[in-house]
């Protein structure tokens, strides 16, 4: 796993926002544009707010996460979703000589280059449309957290019947979100192990589970009617509601999956509330609303997705404390964790 480079501390964030306005000179972006930093995760995102152009976001990648192919492929689904399936994903905006990926130096990093020779790590940004809209109640379990859950199981089909029928191009490359990837010698983000608050008797119970999800998940196989291409973050903090319209955003994570992964990311950070079961049947609902059929079988393994998708996030919280929210979840989250587990073993 590549580390968080995010994380890292010290003037990171002034580096990156160094390097997001030095990649805005490249779209034209007058130099007195306002550059305000939204959020860190994976990438850092800025809002752009420009007296000529209007606002817009500006996402400059994490090092080491993504290749500048893996980019482009992320972006040509977007715009194949909104061209072909209705899915409302933001219009990618080109850099004044037609670029969708404008690659900018950090002089803060260095990457060897031959014997002995140094130069500043690359940093890709990607210019998207500002999209108005505010994310959709979650976890409170009220009527309107029911409808967007609803909304979001149909959006969710969508999305699916698109990924399975799609022609991808020949060069579209994205990574997979499997067992390997989660569990494996360098899993994508970081070990569970590591996470915040995980002693020996947390190991125990967050290995047992890990254990059986290797062996419910290899049962489960990945045949093409069950893996495929997928959003991957499919939370209702990706989706922006305005004037009765939602669109989809933040397709950083999209890659190759189980199909009842993004079922999983739905509910990510609140698995242990109990309002889940009723969201997830709401969700549900409206996936076969959609017309996409869930056979009695995979949906027996719902919460396996659910309990994976934690344990990825356990990991996901140590390796990034820098990121939105890893700070204030800690080892309450892997308290919470432990005891969903408990359960998951008892019932699965």
């Amino acid at each position: 796993m590549a580390d968080h480079d995010l994380s890292a501390g010290g003037d990171i964030l002034d580096r990156v926002t160094a390097c997001a306005r030095a990649a805005l000179a490249d779209y034209g972006v007058r130099p007195d544009a306002d550059v305000r930093l939204l959020n860190v995760s994976e990438n850092a995102t800025f809002l752009v707010t420009d007296q000529d152009a209007g606002p817009s976001v500006l996402r400059v990648h994490r090092l080491g996460y993504h290749s500048q192919q893996a980019i482009a492929s992320e972006l040509v689904w977007m715009d194949a979703l909104r061209a072909e399936a209705g899915i409302r994903t933001p219009w990618v905006l080109p850099a004044a000589d037609g670029r969708r990926i404008v690659s900018v130096a950090d002089p803060g990093v260095s990457r060897r280059r031959g014997a002995s020779r140094q130069r500043p790590a690359t940093r890709f940004c990607v210019r998207f449309e500002f999209l108005p809209g505010t994310e959709p109640p979650g976890s409170d379990g009220g009527a309107a957290a029911a409808a967007h859950f609803a909304e979001l199981g149909e959006i969710t089909a969508r999305m699916h019947a698109h990924a399975r029928d799609w022609d991808r191009p020949a060069w579209f490359t994205r990574f997979r979100w499997d067992v390997d990837a989660a569990f494996g010698p360098q899993p994508r983000w970081g070990r569970w192990q590591d996470g915040t608050g995980v002693g020996p008797a947390e190991a125990e119970i967050l290995g047992r589970l890990e254990r059986r999800l290797h062996d419910r998940l290899a049962a489960f196989g990945t045949g093409p009617e069950r893996f495929g291409l997928v959003h991957a973050d499919t939370r209702l903090a990706n989706l922006l509601v305005h004037e009765g319209s939602t669109a989809v955003i933040d397709f950083d994570d999209s890659g190759f999956a189980w199909y009842l992964y993004d079922l999983g990311t739905a509910v990510s950070f609140f698995e242990h509330d109990p309002a889940v079961p009723d969201l997830v049947a709401c969700w549900l609902d409206g996936y076969r609303r959609a017309g996409a059929r869930l056979p009695a079988a995979d949906e027996a393994e719902i919460w396996t997705f659910i309990l994976f998708r934690r344990l990825l996030l356990v990991a996901w919280i140590g390796s990034h404390p820098a990121a939105a929210g890893a700070a204030e979840l800690g080892a309450g989250y892997t308290r919470d964790s432990c005891d969903l587990a408990e359960w998951y073993l008892a019932s699965h």
